[in-house]
């Protein structure tokens, strides 16, 4: 009978089995950090092309915040420079009003029965101070003012008499509401 002598087969496979297990941990392992590498060269280019993004945006953000304080600088200047134009254009409009308030009272004035002494405007009212013959005169002079385009009310303060160089006349005061224009 012959004997055969498989110690050494045996041996020599689990020898093998166990160079292929060590190569197939090894060939993983190799694998497992190439892949890992590789995610993070990817994650690490990723990376810096959103940091190099977000520079652009926040370069970007400045420069349109600028712009955004510059169209606000000029919205305000557009808002005064509108206000400054509605001032002129008001002083345009009114400018020959108070020429024709005074010639307007110069032909309701009744002439040597009546004399103005004073005229003042405060806001939208005029005071008008002055002296008449009689109340009669005073009355009519009113009625006139009530017609006349430029008045929107006539009320009379006082009326009393004065005498002066020995002849007795009437001093009046009236005030009268204006009609926009003269504001």
């Amino acid at each position: 009978m012959i004997k055969i002598n498989l110690i050494p087969y045996r041996a020599k496979e689990k020898k093998d089995n166990l160079k292929r297990q060590i190569t197939i941990i090894a060939g993983a392992l190799v694998l497992f950090l190439v892949i890992v590498v590789s995610v993070h060269v990817y994650l690490s280019f990723n990376l810096r092309k959103l940091e190099g993004t977000l520079a652009t945006a926040d370069a970007r953000l400045v420069i349109l915040n600028k712009l955004v304080g510059d169209v606000e600088k000029i919205k305000k200047d557009k808002k005064q420079l509108e206000q400054k134009l509605e001032v002129i254009h008001s002083l345009e409009v009114n400018r020959s009003f108070p020429a024709r308030l005074l010639d307007g009272l110069n032909m309701l004035v009744p002439s040597k029965a009546l004399w103005l002494e004073k005229l003042a405007q405060t806001g939208g009212e005029i005071t008008i101070e002055g002296m008449a013959k009689d109340s009669g005169v005073v009355a009519q002079f009113m009625k006139s003012l009530e017609k006349a385009p430029f008045f929107s009310s006539v009320d009379l303060l006082v009326t009393r008499e004065k005498e002066v160089v020995g002849v007795k006349l009437q001093q009046f005061i009236i005030v009268c509401g204006l009609n926009g224009k003269g504001e």
